[in-house]
């Protein structure tokens, strides 16, 4: 509740659609499943109602968030801000779960590429659209 009203005072476009997305919590407060804060399979608002800007969480199965980052990528989208809580924890089980898959699709470039190609960090493919 204390977040919801800190946040409610922003000018940020990016949050007030935030807000409307989930309501400020209202369903979820009202004692509903936390499932009521999913806004399309997979995705889910919750992370919203603790933290600022407009962020939404992909979440599900290391496939079902891999099929989620394809519908992206199939879109046009080829940059994506992945984080998750804790950091550490979230970025191994990403790295371990979730890249193999995009790997294997044809969507991030393989692990054995030099890091000189990579510049540190998952390159989409964009030839995998």
């Amino acid at each position: 509740e204390n977040a919801q009203r800190a946040l409610a005072r922003s000018g940020s476009e990016g949050q007030r659609r935030m807000l409307e997305l989930h309501g400020g919590g209202s369903a979820y407060s009202q004692g509903r499943d936390a499932r009521t804060l999913e806004v399309a399979p997979n995705l889910w608002s919750g992370v919203g109602l603790v933290r600022g800007g407009a962020g939404t969480a992909l979440v599900g199965s290391h496939e079902e968030v891999a099929d989620r980052i394809a519908e992206y990528a199939a879109l046009g989208l080829d940059h994506f801000v992945l984080s998750g809580y804790p950091h550490l924890e979230e970025a191994y089980r990403f790295g371990e779960g979730v890249r193999p898959i995009l790997e294997r699709r044809g969507l991030v470039t393989p692990r054995n590429r030099s890091a000189a190609d990579l510049s540190g960090s998952t390159a989409f493919l964009s030839a995998a659209r």
